[in-house]
């Protein structure tokens, strides 16, 4: 269980952190690749928060990857380093959740309908795995 719980941290974080240095770096190439919405889907606000958030990011979002590796190696700091990633994954999809229902609230676009549903199945399977980490983590420390 160990293994494939490292895996699929370490996946899903590199995927995250990939997505939120490409976005950073090159947002253009960002929304050719589909990272993030194309411009004419989208008000400038959206698209600058977007921005913000994808260099804030890469101060965090290491975590689940690192914590991947470190069970993967079956090393003895993989636990506290899942509880810290596990935490800043489930804080990552419920912020940016958050964000998303009160901009569309508020009447700002977003992007489409294609875009609302890449971005909740990430943010679920975000918040899903940040749980599965935390619980995982804390059941081999009791």
């Amino acid at each position: 269980m160990l293994i494939a719980t490292g895996i699929i941290a370490l996946v899903l974080g590199l995927t995250g952190f990939i997505g939120q240095a490409i976005s950073s770096v090159n947002f253009p190439l960002a929304q050719r690749l589909g990272l993030q919405e194309k411009d004419d889907e989208t008000e400038p606000l959206f698209r600058r928060l977007e921005l913000n958030t994808a260099q804030w990011d890469l101060f965090v979002l290491w975590t689940l990857p690192l914590a991947g590796i470190l069970m993967l190696v079956d090393h003895a700091w993989w636990p506290y380093v899942a509880l810290i990633a596990g935490g800043v994954s489930v804080d990552t999809a419920g912020r940016e959740a958050a964000k998303w229902r009160g901009l569309r609230a508020g009447g700002i676009r977003i992007g489409g309908e294609k875009d609302a549903k890449v971005f909740h199945g990430f943010m679920w399977a975000t918040a899903a795995v940040g749980l599965w980490v935390i619980v995982f983590a804390l059941l081999d420390l009791v």
